[in-house]
């Protein structure tokens, strides 16, 4: 049992980290293709900036795997989770995009009220001044995060997994739009359409426009996906007017 749960967590840690190079890697990639200089303006910074933001990503990796792969194996061995690989009836079909944004809002709930917390200036010099130390931040940086911050965002979608139905499928789901938002919102330029930014979708979603403020300003724009609570408490200062905008 226990090698199979260290085994399960190896795997988890390989794959999160293949997925994270993959995707920061990718985008990484379109930014200079676009011609966009994403981070320090001077090369030898932006090259420190950037490897920095990759060692805490990889070990970011290996922290988020340890939860990640527990909940895998104890889906597998002893099937105490609510994790589903078939669809069987009409109301398990109507609840799988109905799990979907429960999952998002759930942790975008998390991430909202743990983000705040990180920026009490106690916790934020001694955890949160390391995703800060990217200004201004990359692709790269969407998972550079000091290990008690690490710790506290890899909990949480493992533990929904022992409380909420979710298909396996939905799942992949609420995964790659975590992992795409999070680079997307780093990478130093606007990946929506303006129409979209400045339209229905900016006013409740969270894009590069709205996290480069929190990014500049510190005190505001605390939300992963939408802007929920950000507007609900005050929090929300509206879209970075700045040169990466759509």
């Amino acid at each position: 049992m226990i090698a199979t749960f260290l085994f399960a967590i190896v795997s988890m840690t390989l794959i999160i980290a293949v997925r994270y190079l993959a995707v920061s890697g990718g985008f990484a990639w379109l930014t200079r293709a676009r011609g966009v200089v994403a981070g320090p303006a001077d090369p030898a910074r932006r090259g420190a900036q950037v490897r920095n933001e990759v060692r805490w990503s990889l070990i970011s990796a290996a922290i988020y795997a340890v939860p990640a792969g527990l909940a895998i194996e104890a889906w597998r061995s002893l099937g105490w989770t609510q994790l589903m690989t078939s669809i069987g009836s009409p109301l398990q079909a109507a609840w799988l995009p109905l799990s979907i944004l429960v999952y998002l809002f759930a942790h975008d709930s998390w991430f909202y009220w743990t983000h705040r917390w990180m920026h009490q200036p106690k916790l934020f010099k001694a955890a949160h001044a390391v995703h800060h130390a990217s200004r201004p931040p990359t692709a790269w940086a969407a998972m550079s995060f000091h290990p008690w911050e690490a710790m506290s965002g890899a909990i949480l979608i493992p533990a929904l997994l022992f409380i909420i139905p979710i298909h396996i499928g939905a799942l992949g789901v609420v995964m790659l739009i975590a992992t795409i938002m999070g680079v997307t919102n780093h990478m130093g330029w606007e990946i929506f359409p303006k129409s979209w930014v400045n339209g229905w979708f900016g006013r409740h979603m969270i894009s590069a426009s709205h996290h480069e403020a929190h990014h500049r300003h510190y005190t505001c724009n605390y939300g992963l996906y939408f802007r929920f609570w950000d507007k609900l408490c005050g929090t929300d200062r509206g879209l970075a007017n700045w040169a990466g905008q759509a």
